[in-house]
């Protein structure tokens, strides 16, 4: 089976064109290509599908196998897969998503994508402003944020000293959250710029979330720690999110996506 590995700010994963090849157990396919040991590694599997109601479809594996609706950096390098291989023929297309229908419009130089735009619609506000909860014996403030996938932001000082891989997985599977969820923790450095680092629900922390960092935008330009422009620093890169609040009240997504390297793999040796 042909694949491709892309990357946005470091959020890797393996891509199947499914105008080509078949995927029969993409859960399983995807524990084995993410592992870093045995595999291709990565932090999950993407498939770039024939849709009936876009240019293309979307539908993202995290490595534990579990299918999430919506990846902001997988979307960016889906829609850079399909413009520089001629998969769409224009700068401005669809593609469908588990969290709907999602416009992207590509940046191109040399006729090679480098800059994606993706319009991540309305998000929706999932708990209180802020809400309070106890993990661990620990109680925290979080905002909920929905961007199609569930997300919780944390504010924090220093969070580059926190030890995620310890903390993380009581966040994620902590009981207010019956489907697990994203947690994102923001050190907020000015009104124009914050930081962040995110434990993603199957995944685990991962060098960057597109979702996770919109709804850190939203969270902190409602509870007025920022504006509705901000620059999201994550450890794999920034982008950019512009909340039109005022106008459509969508969420807009601007950052970039690498292809790496394509190969082929044998799946009876996964």
């Amino acid at each position: 089976m042909k694949f491709t590995k892309m990357q946005g700010i470091g959020n890797d994963y393996v891509y199947i064109n499914c105008f080509e090849e078949s995927v029969e157990d993409p859960a399983e396919l995807a524990r084995k290509v993410s592992d870093r040991h045995f595999g291709i590694g990565s932090d999950g599997l993407i498939l770039i599908c024939p849709s009936e109601t876009a240019d293309c479809r979307m539908r993202m594996f995290n490595a534990d196998g579990s299918e999430s609706q919506m990846c902001g950096n997988g979307i960016r390098c889906v829609g850079k897969y399909v413009f520089d291989h001629h998969l769409v023929d224009k700068t401005e297309f669809d593609v469908e998503t588990g969290a709907g229908i999602k416009h992207l419009k590509v940046k191109p130089e040399h006729g090679r994508a480098v800059q994606i735009t993706v319009d991540l619609g309305v998000p929706e506000i999932t708990s209180q402003v802020p809400e309070l909860i106890r993990v661990e014996g620990k109680d925290y403030e979080f905002i909920g944020i929905s961007m199609g996938n569930p997300h919780a932001v944390y504010y924090m000082s220093d969070i580059g000293g926190l030890d995620l891989q310890a903390m993380g997985p009581a966040f994620e599977e902590h009981e207010r959250f019956p489907e697990r969820t994203n947690s994102e923790f923001i050190e907020v450095v000015s009104p124009e710029y914050i930081r962040m680092r995110v434990w993603e629900r199957g995944s685990g922390e991962t060098w960057a979330c597109g979702t996770g960092a919109a709804a850190s935008a939203v969270a902190s330009a409602l509870s007025g720690r920022t504006f509705d422009t901000v620059e999201v620093e994550l450890k794999g890169g920034n982008l950019t999110i512009h909340w039109d609040r005022k106008g459509s009240g969508h969420v807009f997504m601007t950052g970039p996506a690498v292809e790496v390297f394509e190969g082929e793999f044998d799946i009876r040796n996964l």
